[in-house]
């Protein structure tokens, strides 16, 4: 598939890149003759025998024991039984649009439509009155391979432990459910080495790295995921050589920032 994508784009007179890729496939796109760029890493979290125990998940620890004893219930919802809280999730994603800059996201990031929400099954957490307040679609490997989400919501005036609390319950549902894996996403331009020697490029992205903060808080997502003591892996952009590296970048922020409106808000 990898080489029938690279030959219709020829045969288009298109250039042809592949996003957020990991290293599984490296060779082949070497093959086609493409360069390899670093843009970040994956983490990863090993459920089994997963806990809650240890220093570094203290945090996750407490969240979890406080939704519990204010009375907060953590659910899974299967997909075909969403309707019915469609319109509290709508209501949650609005709000929590509201309180960000920007516009809502797409591309390789998930956006609120009913339509496509519909699909996953769906972790909540409710509080004692019965209340949304934070809820997260799912994406359930193959094989129970790895557990994900993909679109994560909360009430802006909720208890600022919603969402560790869902993170916490979600991996402990995972690993009672027998998945190997639970993938937190990607943290953008993480792990990429700085050295004199180092190419350009990666110096870029290290500088992006520790001092993009003004754009996006690249050093915040890092140290967030960190907490939950996952194993990091590097995720390539292959493509073609020279500068189409960063213009394909730029093309492809366009889209996750639906358009050039939302990239400049």
């Amino acid at each position: 598939m990898i080489w029938r994508l690279r030959e219709l784009a020829d045969t288009r007179g298109r250039r042809c890149a592949f996003y957020s890729v990991s290293p599984t496939y490296l060779p082949t796109y070497l093959d086609l003759g493409l360069s390899i760029l670093k843009i970040g890493e994956v983490a990863r979290v090993d459920l089994q025998g997963f806990s809650l125990e240890g220093a570094k998940r203290k945090g996750l620890r407490q969240a979890r024991n406080r939704a519990a004893r204010d009375g907060f219930v953590f659910e899974v919802i299967p997909a075909e039984k969403l309707a019915g809280c469609m319109h509290a999730l709508r209501a949650i994603s609005d709000a929590w649009l509201e309180s960000k800059q920007g516009e809502e996201k797409a591309f390789s990031l998930g956006a609120f439509d009913e339509a496509y929400i519909a699909n996953f099954d769906t972790a909540i957490l409710k509080s004692p009155t019965g209340e949304i307040i934070a809820f997260a679609n799912l994406f359930l490997g193959a094989n129970k391979h790895e557990l994900s989400l993909d679109l994560m919501r909360y009430r802006p005036d909720g208890p600022g432990f919603a969402m560790d609390a869902l993170f916490a319950e979600l991996m402990l549902w995972g690993a009672s459910e027998k998945y190997q894996w639970f993938s937190l996403g990607a943290a953008p331009f993480s792990g990429i080495e700085s050295r004199q020697l180092a190419p350009i490029w990666n110096r870029i992205g290290s500088f992006v790295f520790e001092h993009g903060e003004h754009f996006y808080n690249f050093e915040g997502l890092r140290a967030f995921k960190e907490k939950f003591e996952p194993e990091w892996t590097s995720n390539y952009l292959a493509c073609p050589g020279g500068l189409a590296g960063p213009q394909i970048l730029y093309e492809i922020n366009v889209l996750i920032s639906g358009g050039l409106r939302g990239l400049g808000r």
